[in-house]
């Protein structure tokens, strides 16, 4: 009977299943750029590498990846709006290939320098865009599942360049990085575009003309006025900057997504993909070698971020970020604690198991919850009117955030140790477990129309217009409201 179900919960999304792997495929990329530091830092500080580094330059190239990401903001603000959800995404894939190619050639450390800030800059544009394209291609019903995809394809990125780094040569990154992103710059033109975004431009007919390319049953007419309705309504609400701050739904929402994107750096996530190897190499684990345990790492995270993608339309987004944040921070204060013991002199060989273990189960439970459910959430929480800019700061505050974290993390172990930064870490952590059970609405098998009104605490109306009462643009009687549940408003 669940498998029953389970099957029926992806009747006829095939189109859609198509559009979000053509749209999301470039992330293996970006998981490459993003945690490509962690395995080449020790092997460019080793005396024979052919591009010499000093230990300044080893914080600058992890910095300089979130200054990129922070300088393409205004990029993505005029590419998202001015060229659409589809076109950024494929400006994005040609400043990722210039950048591999730069890597690649690369007998300098400014080679480094100038790459690092474009894939920065180009993860930042597609990890804007293409959440925003897929929230607004996706059925309901599995949108969860689908917003989740970008996320567990950068994760396979970092399983690829962990995995591949320390045994092969320097250029071989490069070649398989600017593989993945050739594959998306091929196939992506020929999927279709999202009809939120075609219609908020005024494009009718060709919002209609993708929207059957991307349903292969239902009833299309409902869901087109569905659309045009959520539209029309988000026009009427002022979409100017204040409007995040002023609008009580709109200013939950960027409440929710500031804190949970702040929660994630704070966890340690980046200072982990970054740093993973010389962390767990300063542990001297005396039972898997640092190289193997990263390549663990990243293959934990990927399948447990690939359960949590396929469970979160099942279970909902709230109980799986509570759930992670918390038994991230236990992970994290055991961490930290072993460090401790090592800083104090302990003879810790016996327990250097502890910190793999550690690793190992933060990856697992992160990536279940806390690691991919904001994601999901960021495209579903800002109504058509102020999605660019809500997505924008929110992306900001990522950017910011991760930037701080991974800049505390290199002073704090430069003047106390390793067990400091993880105790801030655990903590932050289980305070955003109480965040999310505090604050954070249930958002799971509600259309972005619906989401809207529980974030203002607001009854959802129940629409039933023809579509001569919408060319007339409907009327009070024509609406009937259905109260929110009250733990949908906490």
């Amino acid at each position: 009977m669940h498998e029953k179900g389970f099957i029926n919960l992806f009747k006829g999304t095939g189109p859609q299943i198509l559009a979000v792997l053509g749209s999301t495929i470039g992330a293996i990329s970006d998981g490459m750029h993003y945690g490509w530091s962690a395995p080449f830092m020790p092997i460019l500080e080793k005396e024979d590498s052919h591009i010499k580094i000093s230990h300044s330059d080893v914080t600058w190239l992890e910095s300089i990846y979130l200054i990129g990401g922070l300088a393409g903001l205004p990029v993505t603000i005029y590419c998202v709006d001015r060229l659409g959800r589809k076109w950024s995404i494929l400006l994005a894939a040609i400043i990722s290939l210039i950048a591999w190619i730069l890597i690649g050639i690369a007998d300098d450390v400014i080679y480094l320098y100038i790459a690092r800030f474009m894939t920065g800059l180009s993860g930042d544009v597609a990890f804007v865009a293409a959440p925003m394209y897929i929230a607004e291609i996706a059925d309901k019903k599995i949108r969860g599942f689908l917003a989740g995809v970008i996320y567990v394809m950068m994760l396979v990125g970092i399983l690829v360049v962990y995995a591949i780094a320390p045994f092969t040569p320097f250029y071989t990154s490069s070649i398989v990085g600017s593989a993945f992103v050739l594959i998306q710059l091929i196939t992506f033109p020929f999927m279709p575009d999202s009809p939120y975004y075609l219609l908020s431009k005024g494009k009718g007919e060709k919002a209609k003309t993708h929207l059957k390319r991307l349903r292969t049953g239902g009833n299309l007419e409902k869901e087109f006025e569905e659309i045009t309705v959520a539209i029309r309504r988000q026009r009427s609400e002022r979409g100017r900057p204040q409007d995040l701050i002023i609008n009580k739904g709109n200013r939950k929402a960027l409440i929710i997504m500031v804190v949970l994107n702040a929660a994630q750096h704070f966890s340690s996530i980046s200072v982990m993909l970054m740093n993973l190897h010389s962390i767990l190499k300063e542990a001297e684990s005396e039972y898997v070698s640092y190289e193997v345990a990263g390549i663990m790492f990243s293959a934990f995270m990927l399948i447990a971020a690939t359960i949590a993608d396929f469970i979160c339309d099942k279970f909902g987004r709230k109980g799986l970020l509570i759930s992670s944040s918390l038994l991230s921070g236990i992970s994290l204060f055991v961490l930290a604690g072993y460090f401790t013991m090592k800083k104090s002199g302990q003879d810790v060989a016996g327990i250097s198991w502890i910190p793999i273990a550690a690793v190992m189960v933060y990856a697992a439970v992160f990536k279940f919850g806390l690691g991919i459910i904001p994601i999901v959430m960021t495209a579903e929480l800002f109504p058509a009117k102020v999605k660019a800019m809500g997505m924008t700061l929110a992306d900001f505050s990522y950017l910011f955030f991760g930037l701080l974290s991974v800049e505390m993390y290199q002073r704090l172990i430069d003047i106390y140790y390793l067990d400091l930064p993880f105790y801030i870490f655990a903590s932050t952590t289980v305070l955003t477990a109480i965040f999310s059970w505090l604050y954070i609405p249930e958002t799971k098998g509600k259309t972005l129309d619906e989401i809207q009104f529980i974030l203002k605490g607001e009854p959802i109306p129940e629409r039933k217009i023809s579509g001569q009462q919408l060319e007339n643009g409907g009327n009070d009687g024509d609406i009937k409201l259905t109260e929110v549940n009250l733990t949908d408003k906490v």
